[in-house]
């Protein structure tokens, strides 16, 4: 039974309680999972052939601090082998102390996308022979040589069928197999008039030797297979026009298959490859920082499209884009949780390879970004207007602006805020400065949140990848507006300022404490801070805390306390009210205070007061 409320106390008769949230709405959804940032003590060059094309074509070389030999690694000649590929994309972010490196991750990127071993004629067999130079394949071919004559040994990494074995076991295991192998064209190769012998047997012999102490199971150990390539009885003559036997024959240099057997996981193939590749890096003396492996699932953050050459959006992952029909749409920038092996596909248009060409746009459609042949999210497109965009919070950088971006996460959610955005948190949120981004280089840029410091022992002003708690790390004088809510983050490069990101503090506030209460019949109260409910002794033993509604994003960190002196209980949701057992020996009337709080701070408190029934007459 109800005596009497406070006007801030709403009374609802419910049968059924349907709990009410408080949402918290981002400006903008993005995900961005980075690759450790290489060393810049070394130099490295990036190539891209053949840009804007399915068959896009980059070329990395890392030179070490010492000068030595270089390794030629080519990975993806054939797309339906994506151990290979992946293994020589880790080495993309390689540190070398001594030697070089040459990496083509993806030397047929069409054939990747597609899933598929070749689209018009096998890559591997396009170096020799009859070959119709006016196709792709050709033309990669023609700068893989060019990188063969560049290097002192060449890997080419595969994934292949079954088990080779130098004598038959089984179907799957025997000398027509390719897996778990180490190919090379012959056992030694020597040119007498160009004073060359090149012991290729003895070298995969020793690499093997290393790699097999690191996998464990033996049926999965390697062996040299010599594929005998230029003998009149070989069984491998399709050999002729491969990578390998033309670096041999050609280029003069070693050049070796390696050949992960096709049914093993991912992760075992790509481990597999990187023990040879690290392999031959010792006997070439190349002194590397090994690359870990980094398989997560791909996951676009945003594309930065711009329309009718003019102002370009930031469009996350799953969000919607409104155009009008005709207007021209050009995505300038993928922003993902990997860096390379990157596309995007407007279905119904272009080709496989989307990424910075123009569209004009007459039906509703899609952009679909893989990494590699894997879809990593989409961005949809519909007829519509600016209001629209406008009410997804699809950030907008000015023709003229920065196209840098901010990737923070707050409270563990990963978000991205574009150059001069505003960030409103609720005092109590945790903010982390993940790092900066955009189509530019961004690598040597400081990002320094004003008024915090991460490492007090060593104050870098370098505040990415520390967690900040926004109630109890930052320094008031720090702060730009007379209420000391706003900061800034600043990002600068070289001592220039290259872009700023604006923190708001708001406060948290309760809007509603909601008690559940059954005496008699269900009642729902719906206080608001400051009220105070008046309740008979009886409903104090039935009284629940159904919710609270406050203007933190999932109540996250919000608590509520109740007591009826000067110690407070926590009062769980669901929960019935602490102390509630003591009521019928006190007094006539109980006074019962409760408070919600965030952290220390006391956000909203409601009175709870208990009068016996007959007293009321």
């Amino acid at each position: 039974m109800v005596f009497s409320a406070s006007p801030g106390v709403e009374q609802w008769r419910i049968s059924r309680f349907s709990r009410r949230a408080g949402a918290w709405t981002a400006l903008c959804l993005a995900c961005l999972l980075l690759l450790p940032v290489s060393a810049l003590s070394q130099r490295a060059e990036h190539v891209v052939y053949f840009e804007n094309t399915d068959y896009e074509l980059h070329v990395y070389r890392l030179y070490g601090r010492e000068d030595g030999k270089t390794l030629l690694l080519i990975g993806g000649i054939q797309g339906d082998e994506p151990g290979g590929f992946l293994s020589a994309d880790l080495y993309v972010d390689l540190t070398l102390a001594r030697g070089n490196l040459i990496v083509v991750p993806r030397a047929n990127f069409q054939s990747i996308l597609m899933q598929r071993r070749q689209v018009n004629k096998d890559m591997n067999r396009t170096f020799s022979g009859d070959v119709d130079r006016n196709s792709y394949e050709a033309r990669v071919v023609e700068i893989l040589k060019e990188l063969i004559a560049e290097s002192d040994c060449m890997l080419n990494l595969h994934d292949g069928s079954g088990f080779y074995s130098p004598t038959w076991i089984s179907d799957q295991r025997n000398p027509n197999r390719y897996g778990q192998c180490l190919i090379a064209d012959c056992d030694i190769y020597e040119d007498p008039e160009r004073g060359i012998r090149l012991d290729l047997g003895k070298m995969a012999r020793t690499v093997i030797a290393d790699m097999n102490r690191h996998i464990k199971n033996p049926d999965h150990h390697f062996h040299f297979n010599n594929h005998r390539t230029n003998e009149k009885d070989s069984t491998h003559k399709e050999q002729r026009g491969s990578a390998t036997y033309y670096a041999v024959y050609n280029c003069g240099i070693p050049a070796f298959g390696v050949e992960t057997h096709k049914g093993l996981s991912l992760a075992e193939k790509v481990s597999q490859h990187n023990y040879a590749i690290n392999g031959f890096m010792a006997l070439l003396d190349i002194v590397p920082e090994t690359p870990g492996i980094y398989l997560d699932t791909p996951e676009l953050s945003y594309l930065l499209v711009s329309i009718n050459g003019g102002s370009s959006v930031l469009v996350a992952n799953q969000q919607t884009l409104y155009v009008r029909p005709g207007d021209i749409v050009r995505v300038i920038h993928i922003e993902a949780n990997y860096k390379r092996g990157l596309t995007v596909d407007l279905l119904g248009a272009g080709t496989l390879n989307d990424l910075r060409k123009d569209f004009k746009i007459t039906r509703e459609s899609k952009l679909v970004a893989r990494k590699d042949s894997l879809p990593c999210g989409t961005v949809y497109v519909a007829f519509g207007g600016d209001p629209m965009n406008r009410a997804q919070n699809i950030a907008t950088v000015d023709a003229g602006g920065s196209a840098l971006f901010f990737n923070v996460e707050v409270n563990g959610q990963p978000l991205v805020f574009p150059n001069y955005g505003h960030v409103e948190l609720i005092r109590g949120d945790t903010l982390k400065l993940v790092d900066v981004a955009g189509n530019g280089p961004y690598g040597d840029v400081v990002v320094n949140f004003k008024g915090f410091v991460g490492d007090e022992t060593n104050n870098t002003g370098e505040d990415r990848g520390y967690l900040i708690h926004t109630a109890k790390d930052l320094w008031e004088r720090y702060a730009v507006d007379k209420e000391k809510n706003t900061y800034q983050v600043v990002a600068t490069r070289k001592g220039q300022v290259t872009g700023k990101l604006f923190v708001h503090l708001n406060p948290p506030v309760l809007r509603y404490l909601m008690l559940q209460a059954a005496d008699g019949a269900e009642h729902l109260y719906c206080c608001r801070p400051g009220a105070t409910l008046v309740l008979s002794t009886k409903a104090a033993g039935s009284l629940r805390l159904a919710d609270m509604i406050t203007n933190v994003s999932d109540n996250k960190g919000v608590r509520v306390f109740a007591g009826f002196g000067d110690t407070l209980a926590e009062w769980p949701r669901g929960g019935g009210l602490p102390g509630a057992d003591r009521i019928a020996g006190r007094p006539a009337e109980a006074a019962c205070r409760v408070e919600v709080r965030r952290g220390d701070e006391v956000i909203g408190q409601v009175t709870l007061r208990f009068l016996k029934e007959h007293e009321n007459g």
